[in-house]
């Protein structure tokens, strides 16, 4: 589905084509098989949160596979903490 473009020093990079516009991978396909793994355990009954509860949420389990994935250095996108309503509503 990518394009792998040949650079100097041996550096990969990889592009996305959307609808005809190349764009750059925003996660890794490792942190992808992360995600995957993790929903895995997650249907499986078996994935545990930081509590020790049993995660049933599909949103939580992502989260959960990304911040797995942040740990081990893969290729994730900062995680920005979201806005509030209150900070949503304000005009200006």
């Amino acid at each position: 589905m990518g394009l792998t473009l040949e650079l100097p020093f041996s550096m990969k990079v990889y592009l996305l084509t959307v609808k005809g516009v190349q764009m750059a991978r925003q996660y890794s396909r490792a942190s992808s098989a992360k995600v995957a793994k993790v929903m895995h355990e997650r249907k499986a009954g078996t994935l545990k949160s930081g509590t020790g509860k049993k995660v049933t949420s599909k949103k939580q389990a992502i989260a959960i596979g990304l911040s797995e994935a942040r740990r081990e250095g893969k290729k994730v996108p900062t995680n920005e903490p979201s806005k509030s309503n209150h900070e949503r509503s304000r005009c200006g």
